[in-house]
This record gives structure tokens, C-alpha cells and sequence, in this order.
């Protein structure tokens, strides 16, 4: 266990260039302080303890903003960056060097029982207020996008957006748009549908400037 803390707190200078020292790590990430507590609170899951674990949980969402099932499963070098709004469901169970960014959910889709919550492999990044929802498997290596919702398995060394979940990029190839996690790089509905309405319009203008000539000759 503590192999493991020390590697989440090797995790946030190797990740965040804003961490200025180790005084700094340990006293103002909320994130770490969430994973400090669930590397406690999963031991006592694991010896049988239900009740107090939650209650523990619960104490350390109010404090953190974060909530992590005792019952989910972290590997070394875990990172959350930020934090605020960020829940890992009771089965979930996730690799070695993972970063979710804020508001990210690792959740179910309904009442299911046993596994009902992903899986995530080694070196994932998950971007803010993305959903992985289900007993779904990430592969290694992957990134997914802000605000994506992922219902479905994603293989390893793939990027994935949108919502549903799409897989963009696969071993370093191009897929479908070239995007990564550049979150402003990352589809815009709404602009796309202003740059078609002032397209549509210049076509208008176009018919209309035509029309006239016709009239005029």
C-alpha cells in the first residue's frame, strides 16, 4: 500500500507542471488526498467491513469532492487532476498510471449485479466530464476526450470522443478526424452549425445577386 501512495504522489510531478514541491503535493491535492484515504479504506473493504468503509467514503467525498467506492480496485500511480466531481463506481477496476481529469464517472448503466462498472488498462487518460459507463474493458495506452460517453470496449493504443464514444485514432492512425485530447481541438456542434447557417446564407446571397443580374439584362 504504500508502495502504491508514493507512486501517486511521484504521479502528480510527473504530470502537472504546477506542483511546485513536495510540501505542496501533500497538503493542496484534493486528489491525493482521495487516493490516500481509498488505500485505506479498500483494506478494510477487502477484510470483510462494509458499513464503516462507506461512511469513510462519504466523509472523504464531503471533504474532497470526490467519491471512490472502497470496492473499486487503483493501481500504482494514480492521478486526479483537480477532482471536483469525479466518481469511481464500487466494481470498477483501473491500471497502473491512469489520470482522470474533473468531473469524470466511472459508472453503471442500471442495477445490475457483479460487474457493472468498467475496466480501465495501464496508462489511460480520461478527459473532464467524461462517462465510461458499464462492465466495459479500456485498453492500455487509451485517451478519451472531454465530455465523451463511452458505453463500449475501446482497444488498446486508441483515442476515443465524442458522444456516443467514437475511436479516432488507433496505433497512431487516423481514423475518422485527426483529434486527440486537445479539448480545443475537439468537435463543437454549435459552431459547426453557425459556419453551415453562414454558408447556407452566402449561397442565398449568391442566388439572389444572380436573380437580379438576370432582371437587370
Amino acid at each position: 500500500m504504500w508502495k502504491k501512495i508514493k507512486s501517486d504522489v511521484r504521479a502528480i510531478f510527473d504530470r502537472d507542471p504546477a506542483v511546485n514541491n513536495i510540501f505542496e503535493a501533500l497538503l493542496a491535492y484534493s486528489g491525493l488526498h482521495a487516493i490516500i484515504i481509498h488505500r485505506f479504506n479498500h483494506r478494510l473493504y477487502n477484510i470483510g467491513l462494509r458499513t464503516l468503509p462507506r461512511l469513510i467514503s462519504q466523509l472523504a467525498r464531503f471533504f474532497t469532492g470526490i467519491e471512490i467506492h472502497p470496492g473499486a480496485e487503483i493501481g500504482h500511480g494514480f492521478f486526479i487532476d483537480h477532482g471536483m466531481g469525479v466518481v469511481i463506481g464500487e466494481t470498477s477496476k483501473i491500471g497502473d498510471n491512469v489520470t482522470l481529469f474533473q468531473g469524470v464517472t466511472l459508472g453503471g448503466t442500471g442495477k445490475e449485479s457483479g460487474k457493472r462498472h468498467p475496466t480501465l488498462g495501464d496508462n489511460v487518460v480520461v478527459g473532464a466530464g467524461a462517462n465510461i459507463l458499464g462492465s466495459i474493458e479500456i485498453g492500455d495506452n487509451v485517451k478519451i476526450g472531454a465530455g465523451a460517453v463511452v458505453l463500449n470496449e475501446v482497444p488498446d493504443n486508441a483515442t476515443v470522443v465524442g458522444i456516443p464514444g467514437k475511436v479516432v485514432r488507433k496505433n497512431g492512425r487516423r481514423i475518422h478526424a485527426e483529434l486527440d485530447l486537445e479539448h480545443g481541438d475537439l468537435p463543437d456542434p454549435v459552431d459547426k452549425r453557425i459556419k453551415d447557417l453562414e454558408r447556407e446564407v452566402e449561397e442565398l446571397r449568391e442566388l439572389v445577386k444572380k436573380d437580379r443580374e438576370r432582371q437587370i439584362s
